[in-house]
């Protein structure tokens, strides 16, 4: 069980008005250290499907890297992943469409409920998180601290599924409840939101 990363310089939940949002935990990239920024409700999408079923996206298939995933969605002509290009949230621009893993972090350091996990398949995983994340257990991670981010707030995720930008295989992606973490593949044609997400080199 381990918690959101401790930067040195930011703590998970830090509202950091200059990136754009709130600091959602550390995503390694090819070695590089990035910090994940959730905008809060400025970077909801709609609901919408993730594409055609059957529709093969190459390039969309990083479990760590949603920017590349959006850059490849996006000329793909995904809608969520040309609103998230076109977001400019607090002075910033580059949003995109959160990876599988990105997306877990979200969920381990803005948890909108006080409901206990699911405990199935590899929920809570991150392979690419620091430290890496190990599966969640009943009762971690806990609701946010945050009251802006717990269910009711006005920055808080919906007790629904969010899409990855992660394709998984052709006919399938990546979704994230964030009622109770349980990450799963939904088909492409269904009607699931995203937020969507920044990072800065630390």
């Amino acid at each position: 069980m381990n918690a959101p990363q401790q930067h040195p310089s930011f703590t998970p939940g830090q509202h950091l008005p200059e990136q754009g949002g709130w600091f959602a935990g550390v995503i390694v990239i090819d070695g590089q250290h990035y910090g994940v920024i959730n905008p809060g409700c400025a970077g909801e999408l709609p609901a919408q499907p993730w594409g055609e079923y059957g529709e093969d996206i190459p390039g969309a298939g990083s479990v760590c890297d949603g920017a590349a995933n959006t850059v490849a969605l996006a000329a793909a002509g995904q809608a969520q992943a040309i609103a998230a290009q076109q977001l400019s949230i607090a002075g910033v621009n580059d949003w995109f469409l959160p990876s599988r893993d990105e997306l877990e972090l979200l969920y381990r350091t803005f948890k909108p409920t006080e409901d206990d996990n699911a405990r199935t398949f590899r929920d809570g995983e991150n392979p690419n998180s620091t430290p890496v994340g190990q599966a969640y257990t009943e009762h971690y991670p806990g609701q946010t601290a945050d009251t802006a981010h717990q269910h009711g707030g006005a920055e808080a995720f919906a007790q629904a599924w969010y899409w990855a930008s992660t394709q998984y295989p052709a006919h399938l992606a990546w979704i994230q409840h964030f009622g109770d973490g349980t990450q799963s593949y939904g088909h492409k044609v269904i009607e699931y939101r995203a937020r969507a997400v920044r990072r800065f080199p630390i």
